[in-house]
């Protein structure tokens, strides 16, 4: 076999933002002109590092969410520092999770920062007020939104899926299937933001706001 894991084609274009100007979290992401033809069968397991890595990266969250919980509460801030831990949180989850659904073939790196080697990225804009009842109404005033999202989330699994396929037989991924999971993904960060008080601003009821 010619092809090898170590080896990543360039992406066809610059990484752009894909929200709408002034939403504070958006997930941009451009497609490989090429992706290795066999290594969707092993994605996987190549994760498990980072699976490992990420359980206790959860725990840690699940700890700075309590405090910060408190700190809105009495503050009216959401610390910098622990609204930075939580943001690399999601950014190490985003890049694993478009791992994992084949959205890129470069293996994601161990760190909460961006890098300016990343496919798939994570904009996000701290809040620099959070009203104190948000802590205790945000999760759910987002159930309407988390429904949907989790919904196109599915949908951009489905793709994944059919991704997996049109790797092994043409080495590419088709725009529209490959723009759905971008969509996916980008609808379920913005509700985790809002849930978690990380954000103010409703997500909006928008399919891409390209």
């Amino acid at each position: 076999m010619s092809e090898s894991a170590d080896h990543v084609p360039p992406v066809s274009s610059e990484v752009t933002p894909a929200g709408p100007a002034g939403y504070p979290v958006s997930v941009s992401a451009a497609p490989q002109e090429s992706f290795v033809r066999f290594l969707p069968l092993v994605k996987w397991l190549l994760l498990v590092p980072h699976y490992i890595a990420l359980f206790f990266l959860a725990i840690g969250a699940a700890v700075v969410a309590f405090i910060a919980f408190f700190a809105v509460l009495f503050t009216g801030t959401y610390p910098r520092g622990m609204w930075n831990f939580m943001a690399g949180f999601y950014r190490w989850t985003l890049r694993v999770t478009a791992y994992l659904m084949l959205m890129t073939d470069r293996y994601p790196p161990f760190t909460l920062e961006e890098t300016g080697e990343d496919d798939v990225r994570l904009s996000a804009e701290y809040p620099e007020r959070v009203e104190r009842w948000r802590p205790f109404v945000a999760w759910l005033l987002v159930i309407p939104y988390l429904i949907v999202a989790s919904l196109i989330l599915m949908v951009a699994q489905i793709c994944s899926f059919l991704a997996f396929f049109t790797i092994i037989f043409t080495k590419r991924i088709p725009d529209g299937i490959f723009d759905v999971m971008r969509v996916g993904l980008n609808w379920q960060m913005r509700a985790n933001f809002y849930a978690y008080w990380m954000s103010t601003e409703y997500p909006p009821f928008s399919w891409d706001d390209e």
